[in-house]
This record gives C-alpha cells, sequence and structure tokens, in this order.
C-alpha cells in the first residue's frame, strides 16, 4: 500500500509594510482621518473661519428660542445671579462693606465670571456632545469649542448694554479708561478658549467630567473675587503672603481685576496686583497657545470609539 503525503499548499506572503507604506505613497493613498501637521491645521481652521462664527451665531440664536423672553435671557440670567449674590454675600455677610461702588463692582464681576464659566462648561461638552456632526463632517474639530467661546463672547457683548446701564444709573463716568475693555476682553477670550479645547479633549475621553465640572467651577469662582475684594480679605484675614499671591494670580481674578479697572472710577491701580497686564498676557498665551496644541494632538481620535 503507497502512502501519499500530502504537503499544505504554501502560504501566500504578507507584504510588509514598507511595501504598503510605499504602494500607498504611489497611488496618493494617507490614513484616513489623519492628524494634519500644526501649520496645515491652522490653515483648515482659517478656511472655516465663516463656518466657525456662522454656527456660533446660530447657537446663541437658538439657545433661548424655546422661551418666551427669548434673547432677553442673556441679560437677565447675570442679573438675576447678581442679585442673588448681592443679598447672600452683601447683606448678609456684609462683604459689601469697605468696596466703594459694590453693586457695579458686583454685577461686573459677575458678567465676567460668567463668560468664563459658561465657555469652559460649553468646551466640555463640545465634542461629546456633538458627536454626529463630528462623525458626519470633516473638519477640524478645534472648529467646535472656538465657536461656542465665541457664542459666549457674543451673549457677552450682548450683556455689556445692560452692564453699561447699570454702571451709568449708579453714578459710574464715561472716562477714556473704557477703551481698556477691548484687550482686557480679548485676552480673556484667549484664555477661555485655551481652557475650552483641553477640557474638550478631556470630556471627549471621559464625558462624565461635565458632571464634575460645575463643583470645580463653583469653587473657582469663590475664590476669584467675585463677590468680594480679595485684597481687602488677604488684609482682614492676614492671610499668608503665598496665599495671597495666589488668589491675586488667579487667572479669572486677573480679568476680572482688569475690566473692573476699566469701567470703576473708584477701583484704582492699587487693587491690581502688581504688572497685571503682563500676567494676563501670561495667562492667555499659556492656556491659548498650550490648549491648542493639546486638543490638536489628539485630533484623530474625537467621534471614535
Amino acid at each position: 500500500m503507497s502512502q501519499v503525503l500530502h504537503t499544505p499548499p504554501p502560504s501566500q506572503a504578507t507584504p510588509a509594510d514598507d511595501d504598503l507604506t510605499a504602494l500607498a505613497a504611489r497611488y496618493g493613498l494617507s490614513v484616513s482621518g489623519a492628524r494634519p501637521t500644526l501649520r496645515t491645521y491652522l490653515s483648515q481652521l482659517w478656511a472655516r473661519r465663516h463656518f466657525i462664527t456662522a454656527f456660533a451665531t446660530a447657537k446663541l440664536t437658538a439657545q433661548y428660542s424655546q422661551a418666551k423672553l427669548g434673547q432677553v435671557w442673556q441679560v437677565m440670567t447675570p442679573l438675576l445671579n447678581a442679585a442673588v449674590y448681592y443679598f447672600i454675600f452683601g447683606v448678609l455677610l456684609g462683604t459689601k462693606h469697605g468696596v466703594p461702588d459694590y453693586i457695579p463692582f458686583l454685577v461686573t464681576g459677575v458678567f465676567i465670571w460668567t463668560f468664563t464659566q459658561s465657555s469652559i462648561m460649553a468646551g466640555t461638552r463640545a465634542i461629546a456632545g456633538n458627536l454626529g456632526l463630528v462623525r458626519a463632517l470633516h473638519f477640524p474639530r478645534a472648529a467646535l469649542p472656538i465657536s461656542f467661546c465665541i457664542q459666549q463672547l457674543q451673549q457677552l457683548l450682548f450683556s455689556m448694554a445692560a452692564l453699561i446701564v447699570i454702571l451709568l444709573c449708579f453714578g459710574i463716568p464715561v472716562t477714556a479708561s473704557w477703551l481698556l475693555v477691548i484687550p482686557a476682553l480679548a485676552l480673556q477670550f484667549v484664555f477661555n478658549t485655551g481652557v475650552s479645547m483641553i477640557m474638550a479633549r478631556m470630556g471627549a475621553s471621559t464625558p462624565d467630567i461635565a458632571q464634575l465640572m460645575p463643583f470645580v467651577l463653583r469653587t473657582w469662582m469663590y475664590v476669584s473675587g467675585v463677590m468680594w475684594s480679595l485684597d481687602k480679605l488677604s488684609q482682614k484675614n492676614h492671610m499668608p503672603h503665598v496665599v495671597s499671591v495666589m488668589l491675586e494670580n488667579n487667572p479669572a481674578a486677573i480679568y476680572i481685576d482688569l475690566m473692573r479697572f476699566a469701567l470703576i472710577d473708584s477701583y484704582h491701580s492699587s487693587s491690581l496686583p502688581p504688572h497685571v497686564w503682563a500676567i494676563a498676557t501670561g495667562w492667555a498665551l499659556l492656556a491659548g497657545v498650550g490648549g491648542f496644541i493639546y486638543f490638536w494632538k489628539a485630533e484623530e481620535t474625537y467621534g471614535r470609539g
């Protein structure tokens, strides 16, 4: 009896990775969704600047579309917050004592803090809350947190009309220092956008962060001098010098102080920390540039998984 040996057919050779790379390069193929270079990414964002601003305006218009008072809530919300804070902190806790023009002081702090708070909260949900858009269309994902920050800036500018009326009603004169509002808001916008992009990346991978952020932001508000003067608080309580320095250089407090200095004539430069404009610029550059690069490095991961 003859025995036939059956040898398995030779397996087909698998192309090496180098061969696949060369083949893709020959036909102009690239990895789907690959992260572009930083320069290309910036160019793509600039090319979509009209989409970014239009998206921000549309979100702002739709925000209160179901409310009967509509866009009036853009002004009413921070004003009602200011009224509550005035009653609790100004009247019950007495933080208004020793602070000239306390109501303009408080309302300015509430409006400027709300800008930072709303920008960061919107940025935290920028990717996780818009997965349908992220997965359906190809565009630089940084457009989302940037557009949400523009939306909050538009809302603040709309609300500034009410702030100006309050300042005038309490006898605050219009002075040349009001022009400082422009660079102060520009620096704050850059800072807010950078932090929003950091939170957008973190929120995309860990959606539960959105539930934690209100508590973090509430704590940050209490140490930012929204309802009281940090300068007088540190003097009254004899805080350690290092704690006072940390409170004064808190970025949210810095931008609030700059706006109060620009708008309220009784808020003098002596109430500002040293080199306040340099600190404000440093925070804006650190958060803006660092946040943008941090967000860009995870560009190919958004909307996947």
